[in-house]
């Protein structure tokens, strides 16, 4: 998986948080033993001479270096069983005084060789939903919540059958992707339809189910996607630059993009070649990638370029959505 920078230093900052607080609790809760049971911090400063007594009774002129070291083993020994029988006594566990990490699976280093281990994963995760919540206001959507009742159940003539059927359907595609992603027959996915029927809605589910499975998920504005791109053509040097770079590079590695309102920015020549450069980057480096949009393939085929409009119909599942403004009914 692919985090950006903006997830994965505060994660890191996070992890480090976390792995302190528990050095902390550590530290606090050995004070309290030694001070409950001061016999405890004798036989811990013992142990930790171990190695040098060792070291030297082996050096030690005229000592069988191999007795010293049987000896001191024997001493370890039974400090460690005098330790276990105190904390015992006192109704801690045996592993009360025992240093531990945070995380045992890596040691508190966050990787696992060249693998984001579980601990930082997790951290990730947490962050990118986050940062999601606060650009698709991420409250109370879940495919669970998304209600069919505010579809017309009545058929509509041009489509031969109701809004809420379709949009039944709609829902079990977006849920399917979502749940099965990495299994999921199709990669990507396009919707269409006319403003407030409920595309940003599934596409924040969407978000939040692969969020939850610990791939990297970008949500963005087609706006905002063409003008970082177009930063990072004619920025020269320095920060925006490097910061146009960055966020360029991070929609088109990321596990899952999510493109919201193609076609509502100003078209042009560069945008459209930006738009080529994402999709066709996406595809064939297997990316997935979810685009949102008022315009039909057609329409995207006439306001954009062939190529476009090729990619997206040979390599998306369409979902047209169906039904009457939602968002316009409920302020009624």
């Amino acid at each position: 998986m692919a985090y950006s920078e903006s997830i994965l230093v505060p994660a890191e900052e996070a992890l480090a948080r976390a792995q302190r607080e528990h050095r902390q609790a550590q530290e606090k809760r050995r004070a309290e033993i030694y001070r409950a049971l001061p016999r405890t911090a004798e036989i811990d400063r013992l142990l930790r001479q171990t190695a040098p007594r060792i070291l030297a009774a082996s050096l030690r002129q005229g000592l069988d270096g191999q007795q010293a070291l049987a000896a001191l083993r024997a001493e370890n020994l039974a400090l460690q069983e005098e330790e276990a029988a105190l904390l015992a006594q006192a109704g801690y566990p045996p592993d009360a005084l025992t240093e531990t990490p945070y995380c045992p699976l890596c040691n508190d280093r966050g990787w696992r060789g060249a693998a984001m281990c579980r601990c930082l994963q997790k951290r990730c995760q947490q962050e990118q939903i986050a940062q999601l919540s606060s650009l698709l206001d991420l409250g109370d959507q879940s495919f669970d919540t998304f209600r069919l009742d505010c579809y017309d159940p009545a058929v509509w003539p041009q489509f031969r059958r109701s809004p809420r059927e379709i949009m039944g359907q709609v829902l079990a595609i977006c849920r399917g992707y979502a749940e099965q992603f990495d299994t999921y027959p199709h990669k990507n996915l396009y919707l269409y339809g006319s403003p407030g029927l409920g595309k940003t809605f599934l596409s924040a589910c969407i978000a939040r189910v692969v969020s939850e499975k610990g791939r990297s998920v970008v949500y963005d504005t087609a706006g905002n996607v063409f003008a970082r791109f177009e930063a990072r053509r004619f920025a020269r040097f320095g920060e925006e630059a490097r910061q146009a770079e960055t966020d360029t590079r991070r929609y088109l590695i990321c596990d899952l993009l999510i493109l919201d309102d193609l076609g509502s920015e100003f078209t042009s020549p560069f945008v459209q070649s930006a738009l080529y450069e994402l999709i066709n980057t996406r595809l064939r480096e297997d990316k997935h990638t979810v685009i949102s949009s008022n315009l039909s393939l057609e329409e995207v085929g006439k306001r954009y370029s062939a190529q476009v409009h090729s990619r997206l119909a040979g390599s998306y599942l369409s979902l047209g959505f169906a039904g009457r403004d939602i968002r316009q009914m409920q302020k009624r």
